[in-house]
C-alpha cells in the first residue's frame, strides 16, 4: 500500500560535555516534537497506530547512536530510526572534549486511503 507523508518536523539537540551521540539525538527528536501540536488524528478519527514515523538523525559518528533508545522516546506511531553522517562535532582542544550537535528530521506517514477520512 502506498503512503503519504503528512508531517515533517525538524529539530536540533546537543550534548556539550558528555560526548554522548544518543543523548544529542534524543534531544534533537524532543526539540522537533515540541514544535508540533497535531490535531489531525482526533479531527479525522485516525488511530495513531496507523502512522509510520521515520526519524533520521544526523551526527558525525552515526554508529554511536542507539537508534532503539531514540525510537523509545517517540510517543505515537510505529517508529523507525536511522542515524546518518551529519550534525556537527565542535572540538574544545583545551579541554580535550567534543561537543556533539545532532539534527533530527521526523516524518510521519499514513496509508494513502483516498477519500476515507472526512473532516468533522
Amino acid at each position: 500500500m502506498t503512503e503519504k507523508r503528512i508531517i515533517l518536523e525538524m529539530g536540533t539537540g546537543n550534548d556539550l560535555y558528555g560526548q554522548d551521540y544518543t543523548k544529542a539525538a534524543q534531544r534533537a527528536v524532543q526539540d522537533a516534537l515540541h514544535h508540533s501540536s497535531i490535531t489531525l488524528f482526533s479531527k479525522l478519527g485516525i488511530d495513531h497506530a496507523e502512522m509510520r514515523v521515520q526519524v533520521t538523525i544526523g551526527v558525525q559518528n552515526p554508529d554511536r547512536v542507539d537508534c532503539d533508545l531514540v525510537a523509545a522516546d517517540l510517543p505515537r506511531g510505529r517508529a523507525e530510526v536511522r542515524a546518518v553522517k551529519g550534525g556537527l562535532d565542535v572540538e574544545d582542544t583545551e579541554a580535550g572534549t567534543v561537543h556533539v550537535v545532532a539534527t533530527a528530521a521526523i516524518e510521519a506517514f499514513l496509508p494513502d486511503l483516498a477519500g476515507q477520512y472526512k473532516l468533522t
